[in-house]
């Protein structure tokens, strides 16, 4: 008897032990246009309340009609799987075809366009807020991409505040982000161990900062007022394009060829981090799918090559420039490296996407290291307008799994010294 007490405590810490850090997985190259939106409607990372529906929008362009299935996982704060059996977080069962897809319509390029909703008649509802995220797969159990996304109780108030950086040094491009969460009737138990915050610009995990702790405590409040703790860069305002109508020229598409399909090419830009900051309205990198003369963009919007290019000497070796946007999920991948025309003297590359309004910026990226510089090109001011998202995760003491407990938002337009 003991000796098996002892086997199971040693497989529950090894599981514990060697528990992954769960990443998001890309799609191949024929699957597009992934948009992970909430009731809102918006085409970003899913913060949702508990109890309000999700849903999953993609095109895949192959014109197969592929079959996919879908799973759902639950996870802890710093996204290793939680403790939580799928029956204590999910209401019904997972792992089925995804029923909704529609064929593209009067479109040069062939796809079929996917709708996922949950809850459905096999997935009743998500029963617990936190972590999770959603895996896609095809008829052969290959895992084709997953996103996540969180659920929130909205049990605790979440003020949000931007302020210019408190440290000198960083005063004329960088921004903190101030936070007073109120637990209201909830009773936190020694909060700096318990209380944990996440922080997110511009719908972007890849930069978002975890792990800061309470400042401190007045009352029923918790305080962060850090100096270097909470710091973004405030970036700059985010290049744009509108291709609504994939036949005509706008205020940034120069000129369109026919081919196979459309091919839009987009006026050159230039770096902006020695030029002075000037405002320009942006949607803080996100996109939206759109056409005119359509009642169903979802499958009426044609797909078109799109041309980017930017004016810059030619880089070090070491150095790699990408177009970079919420249009994949702020991925770095070979889709958007652009290469250097030296006969033109411009990076360029051509980018397969859907109809619609979509913002844009370019990064440099170090082959080594992999770190990625956003201000390299763009230039950081702190003037610049960003949103902000705070999530508030609790695990209690003895709890199982970290819940999400408030949300909070806020954005720099307001921005005070």
């Amino acid at each position: 008897m003991f000796k098996s007490f002892l086997l199971l405590l040693l497989i529950t810490f090894s599981q514990t032990a060697f528990s992954q850090i769960e990443q998001e997985i890309n799609p191949p190259g024929y699957i597009k246009s992934i948009s992970f939106q909430g009731q809102a409607r918006e085409s970003q990372l899913p913060i949702l309340q508990l109890g309000q529906a999700l849903i999953l929008e993609f095109d895949a362009l192959n014109g197969d009609e592929d079959d996919f299935y879908y799973k759902i996982e639950h996870f802890d704060y710093d996204w290793t799987p939680s403790q939580l059996m799928q029956s204590e977080f999910l209401s019904g069962i997972d792992n089925q075809r995804l029923k909704n897809y529609e064929n593209s319509f009067n479109t040069y390029q062939i796809y079929s366009h996917y709708n996922l909703r949950i809850p459905n008649e096999q997935t009743r509802g998500l029963k617990v807020s936190g972590n999770y995220m959603i895996k896609i797969y095809n008829d052969l159990d290959e895992l084709m991409f997953s996103r996540k996304f969180m659920i929130q109780e909205n049990l605790a108030n979440v003020g949000v505040s931007i302020k210019r950086a408190r440290n000198v040094k960083e005063i004329d491009n960088m921004q903190t982000v101030d936070i007073i969460i109120n637990s209201g009737n909830m009773q936190f138990n020694n909060p700096t161990q318990t209380v944990k915050t996440l922080i997110i610009q511009n719908n972007n995990l890849n930069t978002a900062i975890y792990n800061v702790p309470p400042q401190y405590t007045m009352g029923n409040e918790l305080i962060y007022k850090y100096t270097n703790e909470t710091l973004f860069e405030g970036g700059n305002e985010y290049f744009y394009f509108e291709n609504k109508d994939i036949r005509g020229a706008t205020s940034a598409i120069q000129f369109i060829e026919l081919h196979e399909l459309y091919s839009n090419y987009l006026f050159t830009n230039i770096p902006r981090f020695n030029k002075p900051y000037t405002y320009n309205p942006d949607i803080n990198g996100a996109f939206l799918i759109t056409a005119l003369d359509t009642e169903k963009p979802a499958i009426e919007a044609d797909y078109a090559w799109m041309h980017f290019s930017l004016l810059m000497d030619e880089l070090p070796e070491n150095q790699s420039v990408y177009v970079y946007g919420n249009f994949n999920n702020y991925v770095i991948e070979d889709a958007t490296k652009m290469t250097f025309n030296s006969q033109r003297g411009v990076y360029e590359v051509p980018v397969i996407l859907k109809q619609g309004f979509y913002n844009y910026k370019y990064v440099v990226v170090d082959n080594k290291t992999g770190a990625l510089n956003e201000s390299f090109i763009s230039g950081s001011f702190w003037q610049t307008e960003n949103d902000y998202k705070v999530l508030v995760y609790y695990r209690d003491l003895g709890a199982r799994y970290d819940r999400i407990i408030g949300f909070g938002e806020g954005n720099s337009n307001t921005i005070t010294n």
